[in-house]
């Protein structure tokens, strides 16, 4: 006759099974915390406007202009005096660099070759957080952005060139700011830009007061 007691093994299974829910409720909670991290940050009114410089040189004067078709509130800028290729283009305000690098593709027009093909897109481009979820955008440099992603940079600070890659007829800088989700009307020391809409093509001659970095 046999003595003592037998283990069932769905006896054995029950620490088992307690640890993995354990496991399960500790992932998810984990996961709970890392959305919240990146969502309840963006759910937040953004903040009061940076004082946004024009993001070339100081005192030089820069046309800045829109055309139909070209996006509510997109300014494209171009120098009124001298080249434009390879100009400095420099931070609108302090912030964190957050892309830096090609947006659609590039293209092949360059100084030598000004007609070259067209890209598609921004070409090189830049963002930058200034914080209160205030964001700006650079596209169509000349040559890979002098900034990385993570990057601390300066209001004045050189994070490129003017050039005419991706989906571009000409150099120039294409300038956006954006506010939360949306893209909003340019302002520059704190001046509007008058650039709303893309219903009409529109100019207007501004001075750069992004002198920080001199």
């Amino acid at each position: 006759m046999t003595t003592g007691r037998s283990t069932s093994p769905l006896s054995n299974d029950r620490p088992t099974r307690r640890i993995l829910r354990i496991a399960l409720a500790l992932g998810a909670l984990v996961a709970l915390v890392a959305v919240a991290i990146v969502v309840v940050p963006l759910l937040r009114p953004p903040g009061p406007r940076p004082l946004f410089q024009l993001p070339v040189a100081c005192g030089e004067t820069w046309q800045l202009g829109t055309y139909p078709g070209h996006d509510d509130y997109d300014v494209d800028l171009f120098p009124t005096e001298g080249e434009a290729w390879g100009r400095p283009v420099l931070a609108s305000y302090a912030g964190t660099v957050t892309v830096a690098g090609i947006n659609g593709s590039l293209g092949g027009r360059t100084p030598q070759d000004p007609d070259g093909p067209r890209g598609r897109g921004g070409g090189y481009w830049v963002k930058i957080d200034h914080g209160g979820r205030w964001e700006t955008q650079y596209l169509h440099l000349l040559e890979p952005p002098l900034v990385r992603v993570g990057q601390e940079v300066a209001q004045g600070e050189q994070i490129g060139k003017v050039g005419s890659t991706g989906n571009s007829g000409a150099p120039h800088l294409h300038y956006e700011q954006r506010r939360g989700w949306d893209k909003v009307e340019t302002h520059f020391d704190g001046e509007p830009s008058g650039i709303t809409t893309d219903d009409r093509e529109y100019t207007v001659r501004r001075v750069s007061n992004n002198c920080a970095g001199d």
